[in-house]
C-alpha cells in the first residue's frame, strides 16, 4: 500500500529509479496510464512509484528494464540496490558481503537461518516479532529474505556451512504446517552440493564444555579472500574484520563444528522431524 511517509524514508536508489523512470517516459511521451498499462501495472501504480509512495518493487524493475532501459541496465543494475534498501538498518552493510561471499560459515541459536527460511516461516517469523510492523512492511521483508536465497545458485558457486542447534529445529514457528514444510526445505538444502547442514544436539554440554554458549555467528570469506565475522542481536550489528579477533571467531565455530551431529545425522534428525510435523 502507497503511504505518504514512504517520500520522507525513500532511499537514493528508489529516488533515482523515480526520476529516470518518469524522464524515460516523457521522452516518450506517454502518460502514466499508458506506461502503466504496457507494464501491466495501474496508473495508480506508477504514480506511487514516481512519488516515492511506493518504491518500485522487484518485479516492477523488471519490467522497467524491458520497456524503457533502452539496453543500458540502468534498472536491472538497480535491482540488488534496491533490496538493499529494503533491509533493516543493522542488516544493510553485511548484506553485500553476504551476496558476493565464497564462503559463508553460519551457527544459528535462537531461529533458522534466513538463508534457509522458507517463504511461510520468514512470514510468521517477521510477522510475529515486536514491534509489530505493518502488513506491507512484513511483506516487504520477506520479499528481501526470500531474495537472498538466489546465492545458493549464483555462478561462482558460493560454499555454505550452517550449524543449527537442535532447539531451533523444534521450536514452533507459525504452526506444525509451517514447520514440516520447513523441516523438508532444510532437508533439500542440505543435500546441494555447495551445502554443509549439521545440528548441535541439546545434549552438547552434557559431556564437554558447550563452545557456542556466547550466541550465533556467521564468518565470511570475501572473493578478495579476506575473513569477517559478523554478529547480529537485538536488532543491532557489528562487523568484525581485527585478524585476531577474527581467527578466534574461526577457533570457536571449528569447536562447534566439531560438536554438533555429523551431515549424515543431522539429515536423518531434520527428516525425522519433518515426519513429526503432521
Amino acid at each position: 500500500m502507497a503511504r505518504a511517509e514512504n517520500k520522507e524514508t525513500a532511499g537514493p536508489v528508489a529516488r533515482m529509479v523515480a526520476e529516470v523512470a518518469r524522464t524515460l517516459r516523457l521522452r516518450r511521451g506517454w502518460t502514466q496510464e499508458q506506461l502503466g498499462h504496457v507494464l501491466g501495472f495501474s496508473a495508480a501504480a506508477v504514480s506511487a512509484m514516481e512519488t516515492l509512495a511506493q518504491p518500485a518493487s522487484d518485479e516492477m524493475l523488471v519490467k522497467l528494464e524491458e520497456v524503457l532501459g533502452e539496453g543500458l541496465g540502468i534498472f536491472e543494475g538497480a535491482r540488488k540496490y534496491m533490496r538493499l534498501e529494503k533491509y533493516p538498518v543493522q542488516f544493510q552493510n553485511y548484506s553485500l558481503l553476504e551476496q558476493e561471499a565464497v564462503v559463508l560459515r553460519l551457527y544459528s541459536t535462537f531461529v533458522i537461518h534466513g538463508l534457509f527460511q522458507t517463504e511461510a516461516y520468514a512470514r510468521a517469523l517477521i510477522g510475529g516479532g515486536y514491534p509489530p510492523l505493518s502488513e506491507e512492511r512484513v511483506e516487504e521483508l520477506v520479499e528481501a529474505r526470500m531474495a537472498r536465497r538466489a546465492l545458493f545458485d549464483r555462478e561462482p558457486t558460493a560454499l555454505v556451512e550452517v550449524v543449527l542447534e537442535e532447539s531451533v529445529l523444534r521450536r514452533t514457528i507459525g504452526n506444525e504446517e509451517v514447520m514440516r514444510d520447513q523441516m523438508r526445505h532444510l532437508a533439500e538444502c542440505a543435500q546441494r552440493r555447495n551445502v554443509t547442514l549439521q545440528v548441535l544436539p541439546l545434549d552438547v554440554g552434557l559431556s564437554s564444555e558447550h563452545a557456542g554458549d556466547n550466541g550465533g555467528m556467521t564468518l565470511v570469506e570475501t572473493p578478495e579472500h579476506d575473513h569477517l565475522v559478523y554478529l547480529e542481536i537485538q536488532y543491532e550489528s557489528l562487523l568484525i574484520t581485527d585478524p585476531a579477533k577474527v581467527s578466534t571467531f574461526a577457533q570457536r565455530y571449528a569447536k562447534i563444528r566439531a560438536q554438533a551431529l555429523g551431515p549424515r545425522e543431522s539429515l536423518g534428525l531434520i527428516q525425522q522431524l519433518a515426519g513429526e510435523h503432521r
